[in-house]
């Protein structure tokens, strides 16, 4: 058991995925190689400490806890003795690896998201009079940015998301691609055509593919390279090249 005490907050984490993040992040864990015994063993004191505290918000920690110990059971037992269930990976950490790149990632969106109104919820149009006459500046990529909000942004960066497979492979693998290579790959798509919708450019593509290209996008509005734009489909937006 982890010598320090353990300090519980309901509202520090968001949830049973969240809390298996911080003890990663906080422990230097390899996420492909999870020590579940020891992650069991600090998740439940945590759980425990919750039910005391809110049996309201217990529930989805208790489930999780429930699996963890499943998945140590299993770990526990020698590879030849470990009863499968079809379709289940070999590895019992599998599922719960992918459930964890797939938060991590959804969370590393919203925080940009989040980051990206921050900057531009104080943004207004400048202008200036000249006499009798109202004179605008010619209008900044922010100002364009301004008549869709991030809130849409997500929205449809989470319908995209959801009609993906939830496998892209049976066996996780390591991310193959990068933010910076996937900003090339949208420019590229953006020369070929003026504009690319955000429903047809992640139309067949799996989830941590589309995860890592949105993340790509927010980079290119960042530095003002790419804008966007309400498109046709009410749950839809449209990339253009600035």
């Amino acid at each position: 058991m982890n010598a320090n005490p353990l300090v519980v907050s309901l509202e520090r984490f968001e949830g049973p995925l969240d809390l298996l993040l911080f003890f990663i992040k906080r422990d230097e864990i390899d996420i492909y190689d999870i020590p579940i015994a020891r992650i069991t063993e600090e998740f439940l004191e945590y759980t425990r400490a919750i039910q005391m505290l809110s049996l309201e918000k217990a529930g989805e920690f208790i489930v999780m806890a429930a699996e963890l110990m499943r998945i140590k059971a299993k770990m526990l037992l020698p590879k030849d003795e470990r009863p499968q269930e079809e379709g289940e990976e070999e590895d019992p950490r599998t599922e719960l690896v992918r459930r964890l790149l797939e938060y991590k990632q959804y969370k590393e969106v919203a925080e940009s998201l989040k980051e990206r109104e921050e900057e531009y919820r104080n943004l207004r149009y400048r202008q200036f009079f000249k006499g009798d006459e109202k004179i605008l500046e010619e209008p900044t990529v922010e100002e364009i940015l301004s008549n869709v909000t991030l809130f849409r942004l997500l929205e449809a960066y989470k319908k995209a998301f959801d009609r993906a497979p939830k496998r892209e492979n049976m066996v996780i693998e390591q991310i193959t691609w990068t933010v910076e290579e996937q900003a090339e790959f949208v420019l590229g798509e953006l020369g070929k055509r003026f504009q690319v919708g955000m429903m047809e450019l992640f139309e067949g593509k799996g989830r941590m593919w589309i995860t890592v290209t949105f993340l790509a996008l927010l980079e290119l509005i960042k530095n003002r390279r790419v804008a966007f734009h309400h498109g046709e489909e009410d749950d839809d937006v449209v990339f253009f090249e600035v």
